[in-house]
């Protein structure tokens, strides 16, 4: 197997460097923050926390249920999330994010938890209309749109116990969902392991390992976001994303 480049998270010393480097400065608010990487594929999966799979109604995967999205549907901290005409349930789904850091193929778990660079908050914001519409359960579409896809700031993966992190997703200052990747049905490697089956994953792929329960749909009477929402996403030790509601 090629493993590609190493990791992209910087050393100690690159991380001075960065630091040091000399240049004009702009506060945060001034700018507009892009997305933080511009991958070939970004992976969605499905159904990987128990609670949210008893939600949905359906049955525990036996294999993790994978679902590609678009990559122009990333944004970044702060971009407004445009909900485009037709779509009647907008949905929010906090979750954490894998990027990885080398390229990976036919990876086994050690390989897959190797390649692992990095880890950032997501919101795997999902249009259920056009998820559900057909009996096949189109999930490209509705996960696809444009700004449907915000990504957060990528916290370095060295170091840190992926399969017990926190997270946390608010609308409008309220909690809707609250867990830990201790929850996971597949953990990271595990995931990025089994993506890798008779694929290239580059380096920059970003897996979003799937949402614990408390989604709008899901919920009596459903709660789907709205015009003016701020959707917020937790992820311990790389911070919270946050995106405005467009409708």
């Amino acid at each position: 197997m090629d493993a590609g480049p190493g990791p992209f998270v910087p050393s100690e010393e690159g991380w001075a460097a960065i630091e040091g480097a000399a240049g004009p400065s702009w506060a945060v608010e001034e700018v507009e923050l892009l997305a933080p990487v511009a991958p070939a594929k970004v992976i969605g999966i499905g159904l990987n926390y128990r609670d949210h799979a008893e939600e949905s109604g359906l049955g525990l995967p036996d294999v993790p249920a994978l679902f590609a999205m678009w990559s122009s549907a990333l944004v970044g901290d702060g971009a407004t999330i445009v909900v485009p005409p037709g779509e009647t349930r907008p949905d929010y789904e906090g979750e954490v994010a894998l990027v990885l850091g080398r390229t990976v193929k036919d990876a086994s778990k050690e390989e897959a938890a190797a390649a692992i660079g990095g880890y950032a908050p997501f919101n795997d914001v999902s249009g259920r209309r056009a998820q559900l519409e057909t009996p096949l359960r189109q999930f490209t579409l509705g996960k696809s749109f444009d700004t449907f896809a915000p990504l957060g700031a990528i916290a370095p993966a060295a170091g840190v116990g992926l399969s017990a992190l926190g997270i946390r997703t608010t609308v409008s200052g309220e909690v809707m969902q609250e867990s830990s990747t201790r929850n996971l049905i597949f953990g990271p490697a595990e995931l990025v392991a089994y993506c890798s089956t008779g694929t290239t994953l580059e380096a920059g792929t970003v897996i979003a390992t799937g949402t614990p329960a408390g989604v709008g749909d899901a919920r009596t009477p459903p709660r789907y976001l709205e015009d003016g929402d701020v959707v917020e996403v937790w992820v311990e030790g790389a911070g919270t994303l946050t995106n405005p509601v467009q409708r």
